[in-house]
């Protein structure tokens, strides 16, 4: 169905927190405040590469107001943090690799005091020679920026004899793409309050995962994981970037320290500088097909530059390498890829995970061959189409599924789509109109070989509410809403009847991050399982009191109800049950559906999406506006259709950005891009007029995983289908990312215009 307010009936649902935080109400994280606090700063390197031959603290310990300054003399534990290696110092002591590195922190009365002290603190370095790429990083005699080298992971996977199915294609098309450093720009920077007191530490600080930052400080601090408390929600944005440790290494140490709470709060540059951005990915595709559109062979180099530090660059490969055959069945397949370490800013996870990067090389490669082969593109698809219980990219077992062909028969109902092979032009001789089809693949979960693990807890509270507790986070994504809108499906009650708690380590069991779009299917698969012991649980208690038969007993608005003698009633309320009962809970343990195969990073579940996209490019300008959006997204039945098309819409503007402007640019292992002043992202005013996504809720009869999480489909294949609209509009084939308008600015025909006032541009100002 087309998704809207009108299509979704009784489903549309207000956000539980929405109300709070249009009104302001909502605290967040970085506005909580305490009596007696500090502020925390961190002292960055400023330079790429250098070797430290002295730190001199004595003025900014000396300076008055200030109650700390500490460096990798002061750490207790291991001084290193990373989601799957801990190779980022805390405090660098021997060597600083990007220009982010921490060398210092102090802690202040005042932000004011705070910065002073930071420029008193004298720093010798040596500069060593800048890595700046990863073509240099593995040049032969390139200096190593880790004791193992300067490659942090590689990937190969070959089936197939791929030299014999080259010789045998009719049409190869051989390309390079680049894709850009994006940025994550949420509206709240990295920060967070940080509280120690009788040997316990309090951390109120973003992030996806709080069971692993308390597990990464607990490591840093030399503390027990149980003496330490994360509080996770509200979060202000995060999109994977802040699903890594940022300040709260230097706000932890800081408060230790000083026995005081301690407030950090990133400004944008620093959050620049220092926070994570997409992996800047060079992707080599050679592709061929034979006379009837089969592709025969497929063979793929990835080159992915991680920066100065491991986060989560492995993984991001691992899914890069899995994704760059798409939702294509094709014999022979050769793909490898690295992922090197530089001088440059550390990349991080980033909403789509690596295969934004893949896909658009991918679907460009279909493109063009369709183009030399003379088929039509979306044709050439379907030729090549996975069928529904084929193996999975990298030969595994994975969930039966239909998506593909789903989302390719379904955009046809686009209005774009008859619009295609239409040439319009718009209403001035240099504006060219075009539309562009793409497809994509993407997997859901975290993949093998990645700990997956989920759970939650139900129970009926003090209040006589139904109460759930999940280690899950809210940043915007809708996951209140998700989990309002379940449990009262699940037990027919009223939304003064539920209680949702999460993101709080002492108060909720660990179900893994909140990420990978995982969280929509683990609470819905925990609810499945903790549901039916529940009221089992309740049913008897009610039966045993009243005498009511158990299967005539159901939950409803305020409690239990019996349906005895065709007359529904209310036989106790949830309160009293909880009285006479107590609390009844239950949990549940269990892992993210995984292969059965052990392929390192492939999948098991996944969802399928098309895109359509319409454009107008200025070919005086280069300028290019995308005018409708369509999508088509296969991922199971919707359960909060507002947060579903948020989540699409959302992922398209992301991506728009990914296409059209978006770029944090280095020089030498410095950025230029420090603020966002000179930081593209799209605005209302770059909105596509009309974005529809269709969603496709039916899933294979056997398929019993139920529905699959799409804050990331959305953003993983409009960048192919934008260039798509672009060659349409101009001839151009686009290849780097994002789109250079002096790529597009060409001579237009037709007879002159005679141009008044309005040249056809808008003016920033209207």
């Amino acid at each position: 169905m087309w998704l809207n307010h009108n299509s979704s009936g009784e489903k549309w649902k207000v956000r539980p927190d929405g109300v709070d935080k249009v009104t302001g109400k909502l605290r967040y994280l970085t506005d909580i405040t305490f009596p007696n606090m500090l502020y925390g700063r961190v002292l960055r390197s400023g330079v790429p590469h250098a070797r430290i031959k002295s730190i001199d603290i004595t003025a900014a310990v000396l300076l008055p107001g200030v109650e700390a300054v500490l460096t990798h003399e002061d750490i207790p534990g291991l001084n290193g943090f990373g989601i799957s290696t801990p190779d980022q110092p805390v405090f660098a002591h021997e060597v600083v690799r990007f220009e982010g590195d921490a060398v210092a922190a102090v802690a202040a009365i005042s932000e004011d005091i705070a910065k002073q002290a930071l420029a008193l603190i004298q720093v010798d370095y040596e500069q060593l020679p800048i890595i700046d790429t990863p073509e240099k990083a593995l040049a032969a005699k390139a200096p190593q920026l880790h004791e193992t080298g300067n490659v942090l992971h590689q990937t190969e996977y070959v089936r197939g004899d791929i030299e014999e199915a080259f010789s045998e294609c009719v049409h190869i098309v051989e390309e390079t793409y680049t894709t850009p450093r994006q940025m994550h720009t949420y509206l709240e920077t990295e920060g967070g309050i940080f509280v120690f007191d009788k040997e316990r530490l309090i951390v109120y600080a973003p992030t996806q995962h709080g069971y692993k930052d308390r597990m990464q400080l607990s490591r840093i601090l030399n503390m027990t994981e149980e003496s330490i408390r994360v509080v996770s929600s509200p979060i202000g944005g995060s999109f994977g970037g802040k699903d890594e440790l940022n300040c709260q290494p230097y706000g932890a140490l800081l408060a230790i320290y000083c026995g005081k709470p301690v407030k950090m709060h990133y400004s944008r540059w620093e959050s620049v500088v220092a926070g994570l951005k997409r992996h800047p990915m060079k992707v080599m595709m050679k592709t061929g097909i034979d006379d009837k559109g089969k592709i025969l062979a497929h063979q793929v180099q990835i080159l992915s530059d991680t920066g100065a530090y491991s986060t989560l660059g492995g993984p991001v490969l691992n899914f890069a390498t899995e994704h760059a055959m798409g939702p294509y069945q094709i014999a022979n397949v050769e793909v490898k890829g690295k992922a090197v370490y530089t001088n440059n800013g550390v990349s991080g996870e980033f909403r789509g995970f690596g295969g934004n990067q893949v896909i658009f090389a991918l679907e460009g490669q279909i493109d063009r061959l369709a183009e030399k082969a003379k088929i039509e593109a979306w044709e050439l698809r379907k030729t090549n189409l996975r069928k529904h219980d084929d193996l999975g990219p990298l030969g595994q077992r994975i969930v039966p599924t239909k998506g593909p062909d789903q989302v390719w028969e379904a955009i046809k109902q686009s209005s774009l789509w008859k619009k295609r092979k239409q040439k319009v032009t718009g209403e001035l001789p240099w504006i060219k109109r075009g539309i562009g089809v793409s497809m994509a693949m993407h997997g859901s979960g975290l993949g093998y070989g990645i700990p997956d693990y989920g759970g939650g807890t139900i129970r009926l509270n003090a209040k006589g509410q139904i109460e759930v507790a999940f280690g899950h986070e809210e940043f915007g994504q809708g996951l209140l809403a998700t989990l309002e809108i379940l449990l009262m499906e699940h037990f027919q009650c009223a939304k003064e009847d539920i209680s949702i708690v999460i993101g709080d380590t002492d108060l909720v069991p660990s179900s893994g991050s909140s990420t990978a779009s995982r969280t929509t299917n683990m609470v819905w698969q925990s609810l499945n399982r903790l549901k039916k012991p529940f009221l089992t649980s309740l049913f008897n208690v009610v039966s045993e009191k009243t005498g009511y038969r158990k299967d005539t007993l159901k939950t409803g608005k305020g409690g239990v109800w019996s349906s005895d003698q065709g007359e529904e009633k209310l036989v106790m309320t949830f309160l009293e049950l909880m009285k006479i009962g107590g609390s009844f809970e239950e949990t549940t343990n269990f892992h993210y559906p995984v292969t059965p195969d052990p392929i390192m990073g492939g999948h098991y579940l996944y969802t399928s999406t098309s895109v359509i996209a319409e454009v107008e490019v200025n070919v005086l300008t280069g300028m290019v506006v995308v005018k409708k959006v369509d999508h088509a997204v296969a991922a199971g039945p919707v359960v909060n259709p507002m947060g579903y098309l948020g989540q699409i819409e959302g992922g398209g503007i992301m991506a728009l950005g990914f296409t059209l402007t978006e770029d944090s640019v280095m020089k030498a292992g410095n950025y230029i891009t420090k603020n966002l002043d000179s930081y593209l992202i799209p605005t209302i005013y770059d909105v596509p007029e009309d974005h529809g996504v269709l969603a496709i809720q039916e899933l294979p009869e056997n398929d019993s995983f139920g529905p699959r999480g799409v804050g990331e489909v959305g953003s993983v294949a409009l960048a192919p289908a934008i260039i798509a609209a672009v060659k349409d509009a101009t001839g151009v084939w686009i290849t780097e990312l994002p789109i250079k308008p002096e790529l597009l600015i060409r001579p237009f025909e037709g007879e002159s215009v005679e141009v008044g006032g309005d040249y056809g541009f808008k003016s920033e100002c209207e």
